[in-house]
């Protein structure tokens, strides 16, 4: 039996989904592996199943406000006001205050290492004009890159009934990602920034345990569960994973890195040396710039 959330969230799932063919069932946990060079899938369980992406929507903002800076519409250094509705967004937020400004690179890295709402919020609104339109805008895109059974209503990933994804699409995002902008795919590598003279710390386990990995997003509601897409380039091999619906962030972890290991070949001596996690990698926001 579903748990009460799941069960009124199916019941909120909007018709026009509904009438595309997808299930409203809530799959809770979910994994899909594939080869990111060849796109063979090599794992796969319930990855076309419903779920809620949480903060992995934020990897479509970011796609968003990549396209919008090749595009010139936004620049870098470029200062945006951030509004009430996007400051007053928690738990993980610059905080800044309503009426300041951040640059849309201080935005862009605080998406991409903090998962930072007020962040998201703020590009949502400046590329579509609210939360909503914004929403519009992210789901036209995923459907154009074939996410078919996804629907976005807000840039952040914040709790709404009617916002789902499945593993496969997450997948399919991440790669996105990485063929369209892989300068800025980069950034997904940064475990720590500073940001106006404070150094902040990420909460990527597995980018900063595990050998190989790249990035991408976490995620995490209630509703939701521990959600993670990892990328990961070993001896020449380029995979990424996606896990949905884990109990906690140590066994979404734990699963991720597992799945990668039974595709991978192992690098590293038996030992010590096997499990040390690499160093942290730490960019300013006020100097770090992709090239676009």
């Amino acid at each position: 039996m579903l748990p009460f959330s799941r069960f009124v969230a199916c019941a909120f799932l909007s018709a026009g989904l509904l009438s595309a063919g997808t299930s409203s069932a809530l799959s809770g946990q979910a994994r899909f592996l594939m080869d990111a060079q060849t796109g063979k899938v090599l794992e796969s369980d319930h990855a076309d199943e419903l779920n809620y992406p949480a903060s992995l929507t934020k990897m479509m903002t970011l796609y968003l406000t990549f396209e919008a800076l090749h595009q010139g519409r936004l620049g870098w250094d470029q200062k945006v006001v951030m509004s009430e509705n996007a400051n007053n967004k928690e738990p993980f937020k610059f905080a800044v205050g309503a009426g300041r400004t951040v640059t849309v690179r201080e935005a862009v890295l605080g998406m991409v290492v903090l998962s930072a709402n007020d962040a998201a919020v703020l590009m949502g609104e400046t590329l579509g004009g609210s939360e909503a339109g914004f929403g519009v805008l992210m789901t036209q895109k995923a459907h154009q890159l074939g996410m078919s059974k996804t629907v976005f209503r807000n840039p952040a990933g914040l709790p709404d009934p009617e916002q789902v994804t499945t593993a496969e699409d997450m997948a399919k995002l991440g790669l996105a990602l990485m063929r369209d902008y892989p300068e800025e795919f980069k950034l997904f590598s940064n475990r720590t920034i500073t940001f106006r003279g404070m150094k902040l710390r990420g909460h990527n386990g597995v980018l900063n345990a595990y050998p190989g990995a790249s990035g991408i997003k976490t995620g995490y509601t209630d509703a939701s569960g521990y959600n993670l897409v990892t990328s990961v380039d070993r001896a020449g091999h380029h995979l990424v994973g996606v896990v949905l619906g884990g109990k906690s962030a140590h066994e979404r972890d734990a699963d991720m890195m597992a799945m990668m290991d039974r595709h991978l070949p192992a690098v590293l001596p038996a030992g010590p040396a096997a499990t040390k996690a690499p160093s942290s990698k730490t960019v300013a926001v006020e100097t770090t710039k992709p090239k676009t």
